[in-house]
């Protein structure tokens, strides 16, 4: 299948146009149609569809990513104009001056708490919840539901599972399909995601009420099959995370409701919780290329605050993140952000509601001397070797003990791999590891000859 993005300006003339994308497009409907009568296109409202129950085989929907785009507010650009021009052939659809905003499903009260006040996330959870039952009863028994999501707080996700698991739906698969193009302007400078996730479900019978701690246990054996295969699929990053929480559902979904020993039902934060959690522990692993299935690989040696690290590069490279998702990150590592960004020299810098991870070049070496965070000491070897300064960076790895250590070439090896060709970090890490050999020797004599600071 070869991919491409209809990203384009749809008059331009240009390779990709509209006009030029026109004959493609007929071609794939002419191949794909198989019915023998045009489609009928209807418009209502997904909360109350105008439809018998068990009417299809099929409902495929792309429901708004929880506060990613007030779509109302943005198609009056275009609803406008098509009032002026087509308005009389439609005159149903265009009864309004401008489109209507009170209904649409979407937590707005952030972007406009003056129009939108009722629009929280509570109304968002409620309507999707609303809109999934009405998928679910005009569904026939067995019928497929496919529902496209996208978006990176673990918040939005724990609407969408909420709203899932109280519709009745049974999640069977979830895949992330690449859907983003990554020149947009949206992932310019941030942790953009570059894929969605297909949630495909069935209306099936569901098993009754399960307990958490049996269901944990199945929910951990079931996510590292499936995050094994996403990572031979090549899937990375923030893409990764998310299409753990998409295969998680599959577990959670199959129980009509779950507990914990004390009769409270378990709802979607908490399993996001462990969902991280498990998938951090892999993701580590896999990053440091450790085989087994320990949580801690190397020991001591790699500590909470070096897995942060080394996960912040590959899943958010050196983009500034929302402080909730990294405050959930830096808690499946078990890191508390806020002490940390209050830590003198340390590598985690706050920027309004933005949280951003320092390279070596962005620390001060005076602020690195006394620490021996394996991070910080291969910062600090960083800024060394960029200065020149070849026998303060030997008794360093001497002193403590990381120029012998295979955890410490490692990570820096790991971080490499995850930063892009033209960054700084990417130099001096490849730069100091070209030298490995010959540094890991001279550790080793100046450590003999007990020649430290």
């Amino acid at each position: 299948m070869n991919w491409d993005y209809f990203e384009v300006a749809p008059l331009s003339g240009s390779t990709g146009s509209a006009e030029s994308s026109q004959p493609k497009v007929l071609r794939v409907i002419e191949h794909c149609c198989s019915a023998q009568s045009p489609a009928d296109v209807s418009q209502s409202s997904a909360t109350q569809l105008a439809y018998p129950d068990a009417h299809f085989d099929a409902v495929l929907t792309d429901p708004p990513y929880y506060i990613n785009v007030p779509y109302a507010d943005l198609s009056d650009f275009f609803y406008v104009w098509l009032r002026r021009t087509i308005g009389h052939l439609h005159p149903d659809l265009f009864a309004t001056p401008l489109t209507p905003k009170s209904l649409e499903v979407g937590q707005m009260a952030h972007w406009d708490r003056k129009r939108y006040a009722h629009k929280d996330k509570s109304w968002f959870e409620e309507m999707l919840t609303q809109a999934f039952r009405e998928m679910h009863r005009v569904l026939k028994p067995g019928g497929v539901a496919v529902i496209v999501y996208a978006h990176k707080s673990t918040e939005g996700w724990e609407t969408v599972i909420n709203a899932l698991l109280d519709s009745g739906l049974v999640v069977t698969g979830a895949w992330p399909l690449n859907t983003e193009m990554e020149s947009r302007l949206r992932a310019n400078e941030s942790a953009a995601l570059a894929s969605s996730i297909y949630i495909v479900a069935r209306k099936v019978a569901r098993r009754p009420t399960g307990f958490y701690n049996e269901v944990r246990e199945e929910l951990r054996a079931h996510l590292e099959a499936k995050l094994h295969r996403l990572w031979e699929e090549g899937i990375g990053g923030a893409d990764f995370f998310i299409a753990a929480i998409g295969s998680a559902i599959e577990v959670f979904g199959r129980y009509e409701q779950v507990l914990d020993y004390e009769g409270n039902p378990v709802r979607a934060d908490r399993l996001l919780a462990d969902v991280r959690t498990v998938a951090t522990d892999y993701a580590v692993r896999q990053i440091l290329r450790v085989g087994g299935h320990e949580a801690r690989p190397y020991g001591g040696e790699v500590s909470d605050l070096t897995r942060l690290y080394v996960l912040w590069r590959w899943e958010y490279g050196e983009a500034r993140v929302e402080f909730d998702e990294a405050r959930k990150l830096a808690q499946s590592c078990g890191v508390d952000l806020a002490q940390e960004w209050g830590r003198s020299g340390g590598f985690i810098r706050k920027e309004k509601e933005y949280v951003r991870v320092l390279g070596p070049h962005q620390r001060k070496l005076e602020t690195l001397e006394d620490s021996r965070e394996l991070i910080d000491v291969l910062h600090r070897v960083l800024l060394l070797w960029e200065k020149g300064r070849r026998e303060e960076l030997v008794q360093a790895l001497a002193a403590n003990g990381y120029g012998r250590s295979e955890a410490f070439y490692r990570v820096a090896q790991a971080i490499s791999e995850t930063l892009p060709a033209d960054s700084r970090e990417k130099k001096l890490l490849d730069g100091f590891l070209v030298g490995r050999e010959r540094v890991w020797e001279e550790v080793g004599k100046a450590m003999r000859q007990g020649r430290l600071l």
